[in-house]
């Protein structure tokens, strides 16, 4: 069955300040800024989207594998173009670890069906964006 979302966004009257999130009342606010200075920018948004789906990507079959997870940062690099559209054309990710029997190839295995497989966010940008990453164990 096909899911439709939908979210809003209300210009706060000031700059390129914007307020708001999913039109369902439990969804929490959230500020986008278009000059970056009062909350992250649409395109620093898309990082931390990118992020926040590879993330819960990589606990999800962590837990599956029956690596206990004692932490996890995702750092999210993206490089844009000189000119208009200033897309993104490359995508980072780092990954950094640590968990219970946790393994390189463990590690390796759940942010590769992450990235290739279940990361919607990463799913809906363009496919000619290279997406690349590397993974620190602590």
């Amino acid at each position: 069955m096909t899911q439709v979302r939908s979210v809003r966004l209300d210009w706060s009257g000031e700059g390129l300040q914007f307020t708001g999130g999913g039109l369902s009342p439990q969804t929490p606010a959230l500020e986008i800024d278009g000059d970056g200075s009062a909350a992250p920018s649409p395109m620093l948004a898309l990082l931390l989207a990118c992020a926040g789906c590879s993330g819960a990507d990589v606990v999800v079959i962590l837990r599956k594998m029956r690596v206990k997870l004692r932490s996890l940062a995702v750092e999210v690099q993206g490089t844009r173009r000189d000119q208009e559209p200033r897309r993104y054309v490359t995508i980072r990710f780092r990954y950094r670890m640590a968990g219970d029997g946790l393994d390189r190839g463990k590690a390796e295995r759940a942010v590769a069906l992450s990235l290739d497989k279940y990361c919607s966010v990463v799913h809906s940008l363009a496919p000619d964006i290279a997406v690349d990453y590397d993974i620190e164990l602590a």
